[in-house]
Formats: structure tokens, C-alpha cells, sequence
């Protein structure tokens, strides 16, 4: 990803202080796998997505993090407290100028998308999430539009 587009969505104040706070990169049990990304690339993915609401797959290729990688790092990020802890480091530290704006909104959107992380609703249907069937019981099989099925004749 081009260094200028990092620059912007992650300004140096921002990530001088997230960077401390985001757990190193562990390699993956299973093997195989690329080199480490970059921090600040990964985390200027994950920006661009939170901020702009973009879905994790539509993630532009000019990023150069793969969708997975952005998301997986996201949910990482979000199950260690990293968003909790930047907004705290936040509100200790209001020199930001004209970045603290930006970064406050970060945060924000990180916690907000984080809140509806499927890591968070581990065992629920993706429909039940978005408000779909709720309670499905084996007499009443879903049809995938939000209604049981008409009974067997």
C-alpha cells in the first residue's frame, strides 16, 4: 500500500501511540502463511474499513493486506482490548491537534464494528445477527427468508 494513503488514515501522532499497544504477530499453529505485514499497513487497512464501513471483502487491493488478514488482525485486536485501551491512551494524552478528531472516530468505529464481531456472537446463526429467524425449532425448519416453512402436507 502506497505510504502516503497509511500517512493519511494513520498519522504518526495516532500510531506513535496505538503501535505500543497492539499485541506482536504470532505465527499461525497450522503453519505456512507469509511474512509479517507491516503494523501500520495492517492497521490503516483496518481503519479504512471501520471508518468507512466497507464490507472486510471489498477491501481495495491497494491496501496489499488480504481481506482475511485485515479481519482476523481486527478480531485480534478487538478480543485483546487493543480499541478500550487506545481511547484510554486518548484521553491521557490530548496533545493530538488536529488528529484527535480522527482518532477519537477510530476508535469509535472500531469499538462499534467490534460490538458486532461475529467473535462476539460465537454459536449464533449469521441470520439471527442481522434479525432474521431468531428460534428455529425442528418442527418449524427456516426457509432463509425470515419465516418457517409451510407445514409438510
Amino acid at each position: 500500500m502506497g505510504g502516503k494513503l497509511a500517512r493519511r488514515l494513520v498519522p504518526d501522532p495516532l500510531w506513535k501511540l496505538a503501535a505500543p499497544l497492539i499485541p506482536g504477530f504470532t505465527a499461525r499453529p497450522q503453519g505456512g502463511g507469509t511474512v509479517p505485514l507491516d503494523g501500520r499497513d495492517v492497521f490503516a487497512a483496518v481503519v479504512f474499513v471501520v471508518t468507512s464501513g466497507c464490507a472486510w471483502r471489498r477491501l481495495p487491493s491497494s491496501f496489499a493486506v488480504s481481506p482475511a488478514t485485515a479481519h482476523r488482525r481486527f478480531a485480534a485486536w478487538t478480543k485483546a482490548g487493543v480499541w478500550g485501551r487506545l481511547r484510554q491512551v486518548l484521553l491521557e494524552n490530548p496533545d493530538l491537534g488536529d488528529d484527535r478528531d480522527w482518532a477519537v472516530a477510530v476508535v469509535d468505529a472500531a469499538m462499534s464494528r467490534g460490538q458486532h464481531s461475529p467473535a462476539r456472537h460465537h454459536g449464533r446463526r449469521a441470520d439471527d445477527r442481522a434479525g432474521g429467524v431468531t428460534d428455529v425449532s425442528p418442527a418449524e425448519p427456516a426457509t432463509g427468508t425470515g419465516e418457517a416453512a409451510p407445514p409438510a402436507a
